[in-house]
């Protein structure tokens, strides 16, 4: 196995030789757009790390990880959309730099040119790549869907919380993964474990960011440290510190997630104050170690050697680990 970097750059490589010129230009000019504002790139070196583990020939993985960039950034567009967001990794957002019907309809192409390079295969390989590929599309829409429902709600259990993030989140994550074990022809044991430890360290991930977003490092952290508070969003924590808290604690936090006032600053550090009283914020980072501890005991179980595995437990630590 190589290092991360070594499966990023291989990446960007394929990336670089794309055209995104063709015409008509203002369908895919928005495409070459937002395929070029970066980001980590973590499912496509999912992708390609998991064929090497199974095949020791990433490269040919590629178009498949070039499937599930293209996919993910397509529902980056359209959640941009969904959620009139000006800016997209600093930059203006595509449906900004152009108009909303450009960014429907750049989305919808991209969608379809995911599946476009799944089409560098062939026979058995192609059709469980292509099945694979359309469960989790439609189960991200799913969970888009919730996430929209949930807004309206004020009865989201943390199990249904925790199949939306699962659903928006992890699937995509782990089929990334799944993907470059089906290229490299691993055996359907191998293809659901390693399913299994991108599922868990998603549902982790996304957790982990929901408690970033309260107390991150407002210098590493990248965006506004308390964004989901001020938008009133309803994550882990404010369900926990509902499920945990006191009624005065309850009353205070309903009331509080129904206001946004101009300055919110001190509505941030109450509500901050209830997770941290209530037991939320022990409560999620028990959570996060609890679905770390299930992706690393299935890659425990995968049948490779342990330092070929070595490279996914450094990610997933590195990912828990973060302050961004």
């Amino acid at each position: 196995m190589y290092q991360l970097e070594t499966y990023r750059q291989a990446f960007l490589d394929y990336l670089e030789t794309q055209d995104f010129s063709k015409e008509p230009l203002n369908l895919y000019e928005p495409v070459g757009y937002i395929m070029g504002l970066g980001g980590k790139r973590m499912r496509p070196i999912l992708t390609l790390m998991a064929c090497d583990l199974f095949s020791k020939d990433f490269k040919k993985a590629l178009p498949a990880a070039m499937a599930v960039e293209v996919f993910h950034n397509f529902s980056l567009v359209h959640d941009d959309i969904m959620d009139d967001a000006p800016l997209r990794r600093g930059k203006k957002t595509v449906h900004e730099k152009w108009d909303v019907n450009t960014g429907i309809l750049s989305g919808d192409a991209m969608l379809i040119n995911a599946y476009q390079f799944l089409e560098t295969y062939e026979g058995e390989k192609l059709g469980s790549l292509f099945q694979l590929f359309s469960k989790t599309a439609i189960e991200v829409c799913e969970g888009q869907q919730y996430d929209v429902d949930f807004e309206e709600r004020n009865d989201v259990s943390i199990e249904e919380y925790l199949k939306m993030i699962e659903f928006k989140t992890s699937v995509l994550v782990a089929a990334a993964l799944k993907m470059g074990a089906i290229v490299a022809d691993a055996d359907a044991e191998n293809q659901n474990l390693i399913y299994e430890f991108g599922r868990n360290l998603g549902i982790a991930f996304q957790l982990q960011d929901d408690y970033l977003d309260a107390f991150g490092d407002p210098e590493s952290f990248g965006k506004q440290v308390g964004g989901d508070i001020i938008e009133n969003k309803k994550t882990f924590l404010y369900l926990k510190a509902m499920e945990l808290g006191d009624l005065d604690a309850q009353k205070t936090l309903n009331d509080l997630f129904s206001i946004q006032p101009k300055d919110a600053t001190s509505k941030v550090a109450l509500v901050k104050d209830i997770f941290q009283l209530s037991g939320a914020t022990e409560a999620i980072l028990n959570e996060v170690k609890k679905y770390t501890d299930f992706a690393f005991d299935a890659l425990s179980k995968i049948e490779a050697s342990s330092e070929s595995k070595t490279v996914f437990r450094v990610f997933g630590e590195q990912l828990m680990n973060r302050t961004a």
